[in-house]
């Protein structure tokens, strides 16, 4: 695990400090992790939200079955496969990050 410094203002410190306290972490560096991890958690919720918004709509609903899902799935590991919709296209970002 690499080290990394970083300068607080005071408040902030004591922020992080009594979060320490509070919540039974052995470290700051433990704390500040686990920050960092909710906030990488928020952005894939609204990465998610945006694209079920974006999906909607992209207009009427097609009917898929398990068979059309795994002809897709495998296209798109592959490569071969291109996103029919602008459903398909959210899809497709979003199983590729």
């Amino acid at each position: 695990m690499e080290s990394m410094n970083i300068a607080l203002p005071e408040s902030m410190k004591h922020f992080v400090q009594e979060r320490m306290s509070a919540g039974g972490y052995s470290s700051v560096s433990e704390d500040v992790r686990e920050l960092i991890r909710a906030d990488q958690g928020r952005k894939v919720e609204e990465r998610v939200g945006a694209l079920l918004l974006e999906g909607l709509d992209s207009g009427e609903p097609v009917p898929v079955t398990r068979d059309v899902g795994r002809r897709r799935n495998a296209g798109w590991r592959s490569g071969s496969a291109k996103p029919s919709c602008r459903s398909d296209a959210a899809f497709h970002r979003l199983t590729r990050r």
